[in-house]
């Protein structure tokens, strides 16, 4: 964790545990960077930063002033007083020493043009809590018109719509601070958005990507109705391409002099492009594997914006996609209520309202709690009326744009880019909005309403469902543990290392010779901790950490101590390593035995065990550091390389309490097939007759020697035909991906009522 007391710290300087000082936009572009993904270089005016303004410049007391007694809901108010805090923030002066060093870091970064963006942050607050909240400055050019941007960004944190969404959620306006990332601008040819699961229907196999020519704020606002690619994530293949003529995009104007509010404007689209894809096919595949590779680093869905330029592929941001739902195949009956309209579907479920048609932000109190509201597009000032609609309907954007994203977050179904709107729907006139199918119906769309209903009633009733097969869930980042732990889950089948140690950013080998192991052991322990705390006395399954040598090598220090592998993936990796580095293993042992002091349902997996003697080897390493198995310490065995399959028994008996299997390295050696080649992507297949039959040749091994037998793959996550054989097996558990929780729980429970086994 970075400790500084510049003003100014650089993105390959910070990481994601640096939230605090660089709010969650910067954390993730330093940690992008560290990962040595396509970002634009820049730098951070910090948090701090604008604590210290705001004390230097006695503005506390006028912020409270102005705050106090405010009703968020009287509109007009609330826009008066956001004024004048503004204002206030505006005229203040910049302390020289701070707009000394941001000048300095501007020269330092070239001195052309920048993008000067908002990145808010509080202590104990998740990153994404304030996403769109604050202002963005796009094309600055010059050091006295980033200074000037830097400042604006600082006033926009008392926007009416920041104030509105930090007094709803009960955040206090004070504690929150902003910092400024300045980074190089990119001068897009074409840019978007991109998801690394099918947003609607939160289809985790799929990647969605949004592409408009020009700046991305085209398609983030919803000006831009975008193409839209959706991408199979595995094997890369372009499932489907829906292309949209473009006759603008917004980019920086001709001889623009570094004025940020005039540097960009509309221009036309040159006539070749109008009709044309935005994006080739081998574009999309190459834009869709760095989503996968980001996905891939940080351990769950991603929500990123591109740009392209010069040939080449850059990432403006990445986010964790907060706003998963699980989707079930069953329509209903069929629809007789006429389509009036129809456009992209944008949040699932089903609204009935009153229509409401809403032109600017200064008109949303028409907006009454169940209408429907209707917009040509929405923007952070539409959130309060948003929050009172029954469903949203906009003419124009994506299935990633503003109205899009909030209305999943708020769970109101939503259609987006339902061209005419505002003429064929009338104000007052009653209609049911399906957000799953992207139509809106005259009236009362008794069908629809009655599946929506129904998937309620599915929904919570796959929440409540009890199973002898036991349900687990793979998880990876910390802060996800305490709204997982919520759902009906029997505990952690995999928790991932490799992500708390790429929050600590540093190699371990690094902490050694820098003369502090402790601090390693520290940090991987207080990441351990938080899902210990928040699924006790639920067991939390620990596989030791698992990086490749290229991963390792990411890491501050790690290129003096790595290896250059040709295939990483079947190379130094797994219980060798542990083995042949012995001090590095301990400090993570040394850890697992801090958590494990006041945390015992915190239990161990091996990783890539290719032999029983490295099993072996591993358990006495374990056991010189006091972790031996017992009534109250479980050892697992990952089951992916073939060996273990082939000879199982052996494996079993070195001493272990059960195996998991890793379907993605058991499917890739099986099949001899490297799992991110695109060229045998259709190879890559987990139901393929060989694995199956490894899976099922371990799980009846490991019952007939009374052992447990679950998998924590992607496999069942993705394919759940794949479960339902598990459970015919006798498997004792299957672990998957959070967004599958409930729709696995009920594929469990009908197997085994076919079975004829009543659940435990």
């Amino acid at each position: 964790m970075v400790s500084m007391t510049r003003s100014v710290v650089w993105f390959s300087e910070v990481g994601r545990e640096d939230l605090g000082l660089v709010g969650g936009k910067g954390a993730n572009l330093g940690e992008l960077t560290r990962a040595s993904i396509p970002v634009p270089p820049g730098f951070v005016v910090t948090a701090d930063t604008y604590f210290h303004f705001i004390r230097q410049n006695a503005l506390e007391p006028i912020i409270k002033k102005e705050l106090f007694g405010l009703n968020v809901h009287d509109s007009k108010v609330l826009q008066e007083r956001a004024l004048r805090i503004r204002e206030r923030i505006i005229a203040a002066p910049m302390p020289p020493h701070i707009a000394e060093e941001i000048r300095q870091a501007y020269h330092e970064l070239g001195e052309g043009p920048v993008a000067v963006r908002s990145s808010a942050t509080a202590e104990d607050l998740p990153e994404a809590s304030f996403a769109g909240q604050q202002s963005t400055f796009l094309n600055v050019v010059g050091a006295s018109n980033v200074v000037r941007a830097v400042q604006a960004c600082w006033a926009s944190l008392y926007e009416a719509r920041a104030i509105f969404y930090r007094e709803e959620a009960g955040y206090d306006h004070l504690k929150v601070g902003l910092a400024v990332p300045v980074q190089r601008m990119v001068q897009s040819e074409k840019s978007g958005v991109m998801f690394t699961v099918e947003p609607v229907t939160s289809d985790g196999t799929k990647i969605t990507i949004e592409a408009v020519y020009g700046l991305g704020e085209g398609i983030v606002s919803g000006e831009i109705s975008p193409d839209l690619y959706i991408v199979n994530k595995e094997s890369l293949q372009i499932a489907s391409k829906h292309s949209i003529s473009q006759e603008r995009m917004i980019a920086r104007r001709p001889g623009s002099d570094g004025a940020h509010e005039e540097a960009n404007t509309w221009l036309p689209v040159p006539p070749e492009l109008v009709d044309r894809p935005k994006l080739t096919d081998e574009e999309i595949r190459e834009i869709a594997r760095i989503g996968r590779d980001v996905e891939e680093h940080y351990g769950h869905h991603q929500d990123i914006e591109w740009a392209y330029e010069g040939g080449k592929f850059y990432l403006t941001q990445a986010r964790p996609v907060t706003t998963m739902r699980e989707q079930h195949d069953d329509e209903g009956e069929e629809e007789t209520a006429p389509v009036i309209l129809s456009g992209q579907p944008a949040s699932p479920g089903v609204g009935i309202g009153a229509v409401r048609i809403v032109h600017t932000p200064d008109e949303i109190d028409i907006v009454q709690r169940g209408d429907v509201l209707v917009a040509e597009m929405t923007t952070p000032d539409f959130v309060p009326a948003m929050k009172r609609a029954s469903a949203i309907v906009t003419e124009r954007g994506g299935r990633t744009c503003h109205a899009a994203i909030v209305s999943r977050e708020l769970g109101i179904p939503c259609v987006v880019g339902a061209t005419g709107a505002l003429q064929q729907l009338a104000v007052g006139r009653e209609v049911t909005v399906d957000g799953s199918r992207g139509n809106i119906h005259d009236g009362r769309a008794e069908a629809r309403l009655a599946w929506a209903e129904q998937q309620k009633e599915r929904y919570a009733k796959s929440a409540s469902l009890k199973t002898t097969t036991r349900l687990y869930v793979n998880l990876a980042e910390p802060e996800l543990a305490g709204a997982i732990a919520q759902r009906n889950v029997d505990g952690v089948g995999l928790l991932r290392a490799e992500f708390i140690v790429a929050q600590i950013g540093t190699h371990p080998r690094t902490f050694i010779e820098e003369g502090r192991p402790e601090e390693y052991t520290r940090q991987l322990a207080e990441g351990i901790k938080q899902f210990c705390r928040a699924f006790a006395p639920r067991p939390v399954v620990y596989r030791l950490t698992d990086f490749k040598t290229n991963e390792y090598a990411n890491l501050r220090g790690g290129a003096r101590f790595e290896l250059n592998e040709e295939n990483p993936m079947i190379g130094y990796r797994g219980a060798g390593r542990y083995i042949k580095e012995p001090d590095i293993f301990a400090l993570e042992v040394n850890a697992l035995k801090e958590v494990r002091r006041e945390n015992s349902n915190l239990y161990v997996m091996v990783p890539f065990v290719r032999t029983p003697a490295e099993l072996k080897g591993v358990k006495q390493l374990l056991a010189e550091h006091g972790l031996v198995r017992g009534d109250d310490f479980k050892l697992w065995m990952m089951v992916e390389v073939p060996s273990n399959v082939i000879i199982l028994d052996k494996f079993i008996d070195v001493g272990i309490d059960g195996i998991s299997i890793g379907s993605n390295d058991l499917t890739q050696l099986v099949l001899g097939c490297d799992r991110d080649s695109e060229m045998l992507a259709d190879t890559f297949d987990e139901r393929d007759d060989a694995v199956m039959a490894a899976i099922q040749t371990a799980v009846a091994v490991a019952r007939r020697r009374g052992i447990t037998v679950g998998i924590c793959g992607q496999a069942p996550s993705v394919y759940p035909e794949i479960t339902e054989k598990l459970v015919e097996w006798g498997a004792t558990s299957v672990s998957v991906s959070p967004d599958m929780i409930d729709r696995t729980r009920e594929i469990i429970a009908n197997a085994e009522a076919k079975l004829g086994r009543a659940p435990a």
